[in-house]
């Protein structure tokens, strides 16, 4: 089994802060740091701040020295393959080879049609996300071209090239067309609940509560089935996954079970031990990770943290048993 790794997932308004806390998990021993990649937030309305993700990696890539820089997860809609394999390239040699890139389908419509992208169907998305991979893999070469259904590429000279010849790919996601993909192309997979009701489990009750640990092993099962048949083995990829992180010094903190039912949790038992959420003291969520590592080999999680003192016990009380 790999190692257990903890990324943070910085919501912030400004690049600014976005450093600040990078800098700070870094001091606190996360492994990685992300941000989403939006133009409007899922956290809040489309008129919330903003950051724009590859400026924000940049930045954080500036200011910190071992900590891995992650998007989480950059849509492969929103840049073209080239520009997205330039971007990628640009920040992995400026951080010294710890940029991962997480990259996914894209799912909020809305923001696509307000900023003048187009929004096919999530089959051709999935074609789109592919062909990518293959541009983001030709431009770590000394040929880099590539003809596909959707993108084409020629002499498209990427240099200077990463560092460590190629970047870990981790795509996010768990619809059987992106596992197709990554039993084929990932390092890392980063399983979450369903987005096509244009909405991430933290605003989508329905999907939260409908993925719980028997959907995770079956999806989990699903990428293996897929894995062996491109005749790859399960230990190839990485499993991951994005988790709301609560943490309390009481026992049945009643500001987490308030935070169970606003996800939509009808008891905060089965929040604390479904896929999406960890909650409760140091050490009732060191407890569920150990479960939930042995259960079903997820080995990197990265936290959304409910407020800053959860970031605070963990580093404290629960980050030291994973070391």
């Amino acid at each position: 089994m790999k190692a257990v790794k903890f990324g943070i997932f910085i919501n912030t308004h400004s690049v600014q802060e976005a450093v600040e806390q990078a800098v700070s998990a870094e001091a606190g021993g996360f492994y990685s740091a992300s941000v989403n990649d939006h133009f409007y937030s899922p956290l809040g309305s489309p008129e919330t701040p903003q950051i724009e993700c590859f400026t924000a990696l940049t930045a954080m890539a500036m200011a910190t020295s071992s900590i891995r820089l992650v998007p989480c997860v950059a849509s492969a809609s929103f840049r073209s393959p080239a520009l997205l394999g330039k971007i990628c390239a640009s920040i992995d040699t400026l951080s010294g080879g710890r940029f991962i890139c997480g990259l996914g389908a894209g799912w909020q419509d809305k923001e696509y049609i307000n900023h003048g992208y187009p929004f096919p169907r999530l089959s051709e998305r999935l074609e789109q996300l592919d062909e990518t991979i293959q541009i983001l893999k030709a431009m770590t070469s000394s040929n880099p071209s590539y003809t596909g259904k959707h993108f084409r590429i020629n002499d498209a000279f990427n240099n200077p090239r990463p560092i460590n010849g190629t970047i870990p790919l981790m795509l996010g996601g768990s619809g059987t067309g992106l596992l197709k993909i990554a039993a084929r192309e990932a390092n890392i997979l980063n399983i979450i609940p369903p987005t096509g009701h244009g909405k991430d489990f933290i605003n989508d009750p329905v999907a939260t509560i409908k993925f719980d640990m028997s959907v995770l092993k079956k999806r989990i099962a699903v990428l293996h089935e897929f894995m062996a048949a491109e005749g790859r083995k399960p230990e190839e990829v990485e499993l991951g996954g994005l988790a709301l992180l609560g943490l309390s010094r009481k026992k049945d903190d009643q500001s987490l079970k308030d935070l169970a039912s606003h996800l939509g949790f009808g008891d905060y038992a089965s929040a604390q031990t479904a896929p999406v959420t960890l909650l409760g003291t140091a050490q009732e969520v060191r407890k569920e990770l150990h479960k939930r590592i042995s259960e079903t080999g997820v080995t990197y999680y990265i936290f959304v943290m409910a407020n800053p003192e959860t970031q605070e016990i963990f580093e404290k009380d629960v980050l030291p048993d994973f070391s």
